[in-house]
């Protein structure tokens, strides 16, 4: 069983009364609830209760505004009394939480727990007036949020299976969900997972939610009661995410208060490419963060589809995004979807009919539901991206200082005032650690966790810690002072590779033969002739189109943009299409052309396609289904090798010079030794030793011999006067 709860406005928690109130719904329940009921099959009226925990006594007296640490709380459900112990989650928000100039905010009263008697369990709650959020109990996921302007301060209780929306899908539309197949090209799954004791105990996603103007219109314009509704959904993500050892800061919500500054209509396809490019051009600059998901408050989906997102495109600046429609109240469903497009960011497929989770539908799967729980499938899925090398952004945790209020030892996470957390006594397996005081285990420590940490010690700077993964990569090096390796960095977009054959963009040299080893992974398959391109992208069909129009139809490409639509490869075995895949084989002029469809649903942009930075033509490059002039693709046009780094290295993806070694960043001007600003020294920092080693190796000698000399030279002067008068 899990429970995850939230709420909206920013008052201490309430007193209630042990009821339940299940068939009979006055008048008054059916005004203020209005809308959502309306969606509603069935529904109870319940009234959760404050439980204080010395002697269980009920507490009749409202709590004061400050929240406590720890709460319990009762509450009937099927005429069953529950207990929830909830304690403060101090991992929701930073505390330099980035919105701008928009009202104080009460980020104070959001809670996780258990529920007593039940294995397993997981609460997720806010109370900062009444609770809102869902309640999972074996198979079946209840959501639970208070009645508007209830003077008894009743709460709604209903079962998300009980919520009649439109019908909307995640998967291909029309088609059965158990044909969508992962897609996970390169090392096999099952060779993956051996290494799974490699993987950092907990991984951190700082999340930043933008929410469009339609939803802030949604909601009277009121920015805290905005800001308020994502803290909360953050809480809730956090929830759901826990059982996997995945957690969810939220450190930034945008929200559009006089327009969107990009269209929010047409397929959900072209709305989430906007979105992707805002985020790469805008936010990015000014707030760094793993994963972005835009909140669009449209009344209706695209088409049926609530969500989209690229998949296992975490820690990616142009692609770490997904969009998601949220045009009611009911904010319990609204963050199963937000879910489900995060977990496509972390490289979780749509769940296969074999997937199992502990509810009756698990979130990944293709068909929205309402659920809270991640299967086996989608574990698996995290894994994989995570053993692949595309996840580096989520190993380092957040600052110490960014973490909401006061630090508590034991939750297994480095708070302010922490040098270390191991988790509990029983459960720390860190030597360098000392769980009781979260302190380190010795004096001699100063580090316990990171890939700059070895035996309780950071190592020197200059020692590398991350390598570079292909030519467009750049490597990372240890900084002397933390623990922890810095963020990835890569060659600047647009810059050539491959013997200027191709461009860099997003770290990697976007090759069409390598695009279709990629795909067609273990087959040797290449880049088939320019004609198969030009013939298939040309038909609009679903092996050869430049996307999807808002109505589901396939869009032509133009002749000069044939090279950008779907890939076309050849040296594939047909008779062994990748999991997931339709393929089709023609001959065009002699020339073989395989082109593949991959069934991963209709959130899911299909990965056949031409990938961004793929040369079309001389000094061009593909860029959202066109082919334009490859300095589009240029990130920083400020920064150039020649000029910039005065030709002795390159620019990084933040515009900054990578020195070669030998030289000192910023400008490569000065010797030094080498790496940027961003990545750390590329050279292990030799000069104590050396001095050390020209001290005594050197200086301690002829020192020495001085001495001696000097020594000798003395007591020879002292003895001679002996020696004179002996002789007379």
């Amino acid at each position: 069983m899990h429970v995850f709860f939230s709420s909206e406005e920013n008052r201490s928690p309430i007193t209630f009364g042990i009821t339940s109130k299940s068939f009979f719904v006055p008048f008054f329940f059916v005004d203020v609830l209005g809308g959502l009921t309306e969606q509603l099959s069935k529904y109870s009226i319940v009234n959760p209760q404050v439980i204080q925990r010395k002697g269980r006594s009920i507490n009749t007296s409202e709590l004061k505004e400050n929240y406590d640490d720890q709460i319990s709380y009762s509450l009937n459900i099927n005429d069953r009394k529950h207990i929830l112990h909830l304690q403060k989650n101090r991992k929701n928000a930073p505390l330099n939480f980035f919105y701008h100039d928009y009202p104080p905010i009460q980020m104070q009263c959001h809670y996780h727990g258990e529920v007593e008697g039940y294995e397993k369990s997981l609460v997720a709650v806010s109370t900062c007036s009444g609770l809102r959020g869902v309640i999972v109990l074996g198979n079946e996921t209840y959501a639970l949020e208070p009645v508007p302007r209830s003077a008894s301060n009743d709460h709604l209780l209903y079962l998300l299976k009980d919520l009649q929306t439109e019908p909307v899908a995640c998967g291909v539309v029309n088609e059965d969900t158990t044909t969508h197949e992962p897609f996970e090209p390169g090392q096999s799954l099952t060779s993956l997972l051996r290494e799974r004791r490699s993987l950092p105990q907990t991984s951190y996603v700082e999340l930043v939610l933008v929410v469009d103007n339609q939803r802030y219109v949604f909601k009277n314009r009121n920015e805290t009661a905005v800001v308020d509704e994502m803290v909360t959904m953050a809480n809730l993500l956090d929830g759901y995410y826990k059982p996997l050892n995945i957690r969810i800061v939220l450190i930034g919500v945008e929200i559009f208060k006089d327009s969107n500054p990009f269209s929010v209509e047409g397929s959900a396809g072209e709305v989430l490419r906007r979105f992707v490019n805002w985020r790469k051009s805008t936010l990015i600059p000014a707030k760094r963060h793993d994963i972005g998901q835009l909140i669009v408050g449209r009344p209706s989906s695209y088409s049926g589809v609530l969500g989209m997102a690229y998949v296992g495109s975490v820690c990616s600046v142009a692609s770490s995004g997904g969009i998601n429609v949220f045009g009611n109240d009911n904010l319990a469903y609204a963050s199963t979807v937000v879910a489900h497009e995060m977990g496509h960011n972390l490289g979780m497929n749509h769940d296969l009919a074999t997937c199992e989770c502990d509810g009756r539908s698990c979130i990944m799967s293709a068909t929205a539901g309402g659920a809270t729980t991640f299967s086996s499938c989608s574990e698996d899925n995290f894994v994989s991206l995570i053993l692949r090398g595309k996840g580096t952004c989520l190993r380092n945790p957040p600052s110490p200082s960014d973490v909401i209020d006061k630090a508590e030892c034991g939750n297994g996470r480095l708070d302010e005032g922490e040098q270390c957390d191991c988790g509990k006594p029983e459960e720390c397996q860190n030597k360098c650690c000392d769980p009781n005081t979260c302190t380190f285990a010795s004096s001699l420590a100063n580090c316990a966790d990171g890939a700059c940490c070895d035996n309780c010690r950071i190592v020197v700077s200059g020692t590398p810690c991350r390598n570079s993964a292909n030519t467009c990569d750049l490597p990372e090096y240890c900084d002397g002072s933390s623990a922890f390796c810095p963020e990835d960095y890569y060659k600047m977009d647009g810059l050539p590779c491959e013997n200027a054959a191709a461009y860099c963009y997003e770290g990697r040299c976007q090759t069409y033969d390598d695009q279709c080893k990629q795909l067609f992974t273990p087959d040797p398959a290449t880049k088939a002739d320019d004609i198969c391109f030009s013939h298939a992208n040309t038909l609009g069909n679903l092996f050869g189109n430049c996307g999807v129009t808002s109505s589901g139809a396939f869009i032509k490409c133009a002749v000069e943009d044939a090279m950008c639509g779907k890939v076309q490869c050849t040296n594939v075995d047909v008779n062994n299409p990748p999991p997931g895949a339709q393929v089709t084989i023609q001959i065009i002029q002699g020339k073989t052309c395989v082109n593949a469809d991959f069934h991963l649903g209709t959130d899911v942009l299909d990965p056949a396609y031409v990938k961004p930075g793929s040369p079309c033509g001389e000094g061009k490059a593909c860029l959202d289904f066109h082919c334009v002039n490859a300095s589009a693709l240029l990130s920083n046009t400020d920064c150039t090798a020649d000029k910039t780094c005065n030709g002795r290295g390159e620019c990084n993806d933040q515009g900054n010079c990578h020195c070669n070694n030998g030289w000192a960043p910023p400008f490569c001007v000065t010797a030094g030794r080498g790496g940027s600003i961003n990545s750390g020294p590329a050279m292990i920092d030799y000069s104590l030793r050396n001095g050390l080693l020209i001290f005594f190796l050197l200086v301690v000698p002829v020192v020495t011999l001085v001495v001696v000399g000097l020594l000798y030279v003395y007591r020879r002067q002292s003895f001679d006067p002996c020696i004179k008068r002996g002789v007379k």
